[in-house]
Formats: structure tokens, sequence, C-alpha cells
């Protein structure tokens, strides 16, 4: 996950202020001395990471500690604003044209990941209503218009492209002649790239951004090549400038130093973030919640979008109801598992809501419990599903041979499915919680902007 080690290390260094009541000037020295290291291990731009500990040093001695807060509390606040401001200070939104369609052209090095980003953007996009196109401008890399066209048929989104045709300014705009005919609102551009920058690359994305005048000209850039990330932006910059950055591969960044080092480098915005290798794995880029996540504070905003992405309020409604009824079945169990699994990793909904100090031993193990607990229900006939009472020894046996485990994991599971009936029971036997909560809301699909007044 990006930002292991920093998260790792800050977290640490906070915890251990968290109930200070008293910092001297020369803690202070030795908290920014800290976080320098923790930033350059990250691979930190060396400028940036001088700046943002001076920045830190001076506010922490400087500043009048607030009465409600412990002067432990207050360097905390002052790293995490830092961190917000290094990450971007507000959301960059996506440039839309008031006069459809928009077009989005997107840039990069070979191997960022502009094709399948071109697909997830598209996907995204669709999602909040709009109709895009995605256009095959990379007329060099062998298969790399099948490639973009295979990622158009699994997400049954149209694909444009001309077959034999080398000038791209040309197929763009057929594809823009294409997109008006057809009333679609967002023209996604994938366009070639070079194992490095060269005048061939950046005459040619020149000649195709003058000729058909993009809304948005986002670089894909790879988070894992560190320093190199930040390097190739500012040269696409220079010469393109360029409107935002997309980020790919953030899950397996362990360091996360091109995420914290391409805005200030750049002074463009990170708009877009993939986070897997799902169509789905795709997230709007906010910089304070990036912020409270590096420092284990959770992001509870976060999950909860993604909860209404994957769940119709009609489902949870009717999940309601199972439950209040008692009704809860072990097939209900794993399709609420089956939804989790559309969330992210384990270990990313756990970061979601603050729990951030798990091992990778200890996620493996939850992992395999997870995947475990689907096959033995898996195994299950419906009836058993409905009415586990009804699991006898011989039952029993046969469940656990089907799903390659042992009858103590069968038994295992049913405990836990019977702990969590009752549990149920209780929570339910508090007449009219459920629907208070509900009315918090509004009756309907939650505004993540209430979270931000509720206590948890």
């Amino acid at each position: 996950m990006a930002f292991e080690g920093l998260s790792e290390k800050l977290q640490n260094l906070i915890g251990n202020l968290r109930g200070r009541t008293r910092i001297t000037e020369a803690d202070v020295k030795d908290i920014t001395r800290e976080i320098k290291l923790a930033l350059l291990e990250a691979d930190v731009n060396f400028k940036i990471v001088k700046d943002f500990t001076s920045t830190i040093g001076e506010k922490a001695v400087g500043q009048e500690v607030l009465k409600s807060i412990t002067p432990g509390q207050q360097i905390v606040k002052i790293v995490h604003d830092e961190l917000v401001k290094l990450l971007g200070s507000e959301d960059a939104e996506l440039n839309i044209s008031p006069n459809p369609p928009t077009i989005i052209m997107l840039a990069g090095l070979q191997g960022s990941g502009k094709t399948t980003m071109a697909g997830k953007l598209a996907n995204l996009l669709r999602k909040k209503g709009k109709k895009p196109l995605l256009v095959a401008c990379d007329v060099y890399r062998p298969a790399a218009i099948d490639q973009l066209k295979v990622v158009g048929k699994q997400l049954d989104i149209p694909v444009f492209s001309i077959d034999g045709e080398k000038n791209v300014v040309s197929i763009a705009k057929e594809a823009l002649r294409e997109a008006n005919s057809k009333l679609n609102d967002i023209v996604i551009i994938d366009t070639a790239g070079r194992l490095q920058i060269d005048e061939v690359l950046m005459n040619e994305l020149k000649e195709l951004k003058a000729a058909v005048k993009p809304d948005e000209i986002l670089l894909v850039v790879d988070s894992m090549t560190g320093q190199v990330a930040v390097d190739v932006s500012k040269t696409f910059n220079d010469e393109l400038e360029i409107t935002g950055v997309i980020l790919t591969k953030l899950d397996g960044d362990t360091r996360g130093g091109a995420a914290l080092s391409v805005k200030s480098v750049t002074g463009k915005s990170i708009k877009f973030i993939g986070t897997g290798e799902k169509m789905s794995d795709i997230e709007v880029f906010h910089p304070d919640r990036m912020a409270t996540r590096i420092l284990g504070m959770g992001d509870v905003i976060s999950l909860v979008e993604k909860a209404q992405e994957n769940i119709e309020m009609e489902e949870a409604i009717a999940l309601e109801k199972k439950m209040r009824r008692q009704e809860f079945t072990l097939q209900d169990y794993l399709d609420q598992l089956e939804k989790v699994n559309k969330f992210g990793s384990f270990k990313s909904i756990l970061e979601m809501i603050g729990v951030s100090n798990i091992s990778a031993e200890q996620q493996e193990q939850m992992e395999k419990q997870l995947t475990k607990t689907k096959a033995i229900i898996h195994s299950m006939t419906d009836v058993e599903k409905k009415d586990p009472d009804i699991l006898n020894a011989s039952r029993r046996r046969r469940i656990a041979a089907g799903s390659g485990t042992t009858v103590q994991d069968v038994n295992v599971l049913i405990k836990q499915y019977d702990d969590m009936k009752k549990q149920m029971k209780m929570i339910m036997g508090n007449k009219g919680a459920l629907m208070k909560a509900a009315k918090k809301f509004g009756g309907g699909k939650i505004n993540p902007e209430d979270l931000k007044n509720m206590k948890f």
C-alpha cells in the first residue's frame, strides 16, 4: 500500500506526541529531524523535504498553542495541515466543457498504464452519467489499439480507431466527428508513449494538442518509479503544459514519494489515482483524505462513498428488514462479503477506519480466513444456507471436504454466525435506533459531509 513505510514512521512519532503536555524547542528539532528522515526514505524530493520540515519547525515553535488541545496534538495538526498543502490543498476537479464533448488527452511514457487508465477513467465518468468514447491514437506500440479495444469491450464502452492510419491528428479529428454524431459527451484520447522522452514524441503531442484543443491534458505516471515520475512530470509540463496528473500503481508504491512531490515540482494537481488492477480501481484524489490516511487517522468518508457505489439503498433496506425479523441467512452473509470485496483490499478498508498497524502476516491471515469462509458457504446447499441448524456431523464433513477445509473450520464459521445473529438481535432490540440513524442522513443516500460533524 502507498506510503506504508512513511505512514508507519509518522504514526509512531505521532503516537509518542499525543499525550505530551509540554514540548520544548529541542523536542521540535528532534521531531522535524525524524520527519525529514522519514520523508527522504519515502523518496520525496530533497528540496521539498527541507521546505516542509522548516515550515513545521517554525510553526511548532512560533505558534501559540490552543487551549483546547495539548502541544502534542498541536504538532500533529501542523503536520497534517502541511501534508495537505504538499498534496495539493484542495480537490482538483475535472474540467468539463459547457459545450460537449469534453476532450481529455492522456499522455505519458510507455508502461505508465495509459491505456488501462483510459478505460478506468471512462468507466468512472460513465458512473457519473457521462457517455464516453475512447480514441486509439497510440499507432506505434504493437497491439496498443487491440488492447484498448479489449478494454472497451470489457466495459461496453465504444472505441474509435482507423485501421492503417498513422496520422494521430486525423484519427482524433475523425473521432470528434464520431462523438458529435453519436452524442458522446466525453472523448478520451489514448496517445503513444516512449521508453523515454524524446523530441518526436513531444512534437506529436503538441500537434495533437493544437488540433483538438483538449479541455484536459492528464499526464499518467507510474508512482512506483519515485523521483523519475516527478522528473517526467516536470518535463511533460514544461513542454506540453499539462492540466493535471494521474498516478497509477499507487497500491504497489510503499514509499509514496511521487505523490508527495509532484504537486510542488509541477504546480499541477493530482486528479486521479490508480489503486489496483480492476477497472473500478480508480479514485478521485483528495489531498485532505490522503493526509489523514498517511497519519493513521482513517478515511471514513471515502469508505462511505465506496459503500454507496456498491450497495443500493433498496438492498440496504431489505437487509435491515431481514435482520430485524431474524431472517438473516448465511447466503445474505456471503452476499455482504462479496460486496465488501468491491471496496478494495481488506487492508485498505481497515486503513480507512483508522486501523493501520496491521502486519503483512496478519493481513494474509485475514484474507485467507475470508477466502475460507466463502468456500465453506459456497459448499452448502440452499437449504443449509437458509437454516444452518440442520447441519449435523455428516453434513459438516461433506461441506468441509467440498470446500477444502476442516470440520473445525466449519464449526468455527457456524459459531461466528450464531454469535452475529445474537448481536443483531440485541441491536434490533433498541427500537428505532436504525430509523433515527436513517433520519440523520435524510432517509436516503448518506451525505458524506454529514459525517464530518458526527461522533463515532
